[in-house]
């Protein structure tokens, strides 16, 4: 979808402007000063029609209401060893900025092992972080480089990817209607680095069934894609499984040797230490902290997922079972296979 009318905003913008007051006060939230560019999100994710990007919209704030999505910055996971472990076996951080002001997240794909506690702990916090990104990374980032800045960009580490990660899907499909439904059009490119043949093979039979404008999105590099990122962001921005050939995050001994300063993936990273203690704070503004002592999680409603999605999901079980059987390091010169689109222009 390309741009969207005025007009198209303006008609949006008046039905949006007839629904109740708590969709209302929960849509402030949403768009934390920005309604505007929160409509053309929605807008952009059902092309530009108005009816089905309204639905969409009320769904995500029925959704905020229901299951007190507002306040999920005031409901730490603790303890702080058990949150540890949850940042240990779910890989994702920010390492910093683009060039144009964008903050960089980075994902561990291959490395995350999900295996240190219950599902819902791991929604909440990707939850967590989603709602800090867009109330206080955001903003902040717009005002420190003078600019409008509304979306962020993803470093997708592929490093250890492996058949037995099939077991993962669920969890990462319930992640991904979550954003699909509740934060579209929040990321502007998901950058592929250090990818294997078994997502080689993988690709190629799921870039088909994605939609053309989430295609569009999707930008697989060379090795550790070091070179071309350093096309939008200073080397101190860059996740530490890019800044040099092989040295990505393929082993835990690397994980573990690399300090907090440098890994965004650890706890001790300054962008986890200053999540968490945002949450502990919110937590204790709201006079919750006799509840912290329980390590009950903040359980979230799992949407329906697409049937695009359970379709994705499906294909790709279909293709990790057809490698079941295969040596992953005999078919690594398939390589060549991937499509390396390095003419992407970051918007």
């Amino acid at each position: 979808m390309g741009i969207i009318s005025e007009d198209i905003i303006k008609q949006f913008q008046d039905l949006m402007e007839k629904v109740d007051e708590p969709l209302q006060n929960t849509f402030e939230n949403l768009h934390q000063g920005c309604p505007t560019e929160a409509l053309v999100r929605f807008l952009k994710a059902r092309d530009g029609n108005i009816p089905k990007a309204q639905k969409m919209l009320v769904d995500c704030l029925d959704w905020r209401i229901q299951n007190e999505i507002d306040d999920i910055l005031a409901k730490p996971i603790v303890p702080a060893d058990f949150y540890r472990e949850v940042r240990d076996s779910q890989l994702i951080g920010m390492s910093g900025y683009t060039k144009e002001g964008r903050p960089v997240f980075a994902v561990g794909v291959g490395l995350s092992t999900y295996d240190k506690a219950s599902i819902h702990y791991y929604v909440q916090s990707h939850i967590q972080i989603n709602e800090y990104r867009d109330r206080i990374i955001i903003p902040a980032a717009s005002k420190k480089f003078e600019q409008e800045v509304s979306t962020c960009i993803k470093v997708l580490d592929m490093t250890g990817l492996k058949i037995s990660q099939l077991s993962q899907l669920k969890l990462l499909t319930v992640i991904s209607s979550i954003d699909d439904l509740n934060y579209p059009e929040k990321t502007d490119t998901y950058y592929i680095v250090n990818a294997p043949y078994i997502f080689s093979a993988c690709w190629k039979v799921v870039r088909p069934l994605l939609q053309e404008r989430t295609r569009k999105k999707v930008v697989v590099l060379s090795g550790c894609g070091r070179d071309e990122l350093l096309k939008i962001m200073d080397y101190d921005s860059l996740p530490h499984f890019c800044k040099s050939e092989g040295s990505g995050s393929g082993s835990s001994k690397y994980n573990r040797s690399r300090t907090g300063d440098d890994n965004c993936f650890l706890l001790d990273h300054g962008f986890h230490q200053e999540l968490y203690n945002y949450i502990i704070h919110q937590a204790e503004a709201m006079m919750e902290s006799r509840a912290m002592v329980s390590q009950k999680s903040f359980h979230v409603a799992f949407p329906e997922p697409d049937p695009n999605d359970e379709k994705i999901a499906q294909t790709i079980e279909s293709e990790f079972q057809k490698l079941s059987g295969q040596n992953e390091a005999a078919a690594a010169d398939k390589l060549d296979d991937l499509t390396i689109n390095e003419d992407k222009e970051t918007k």
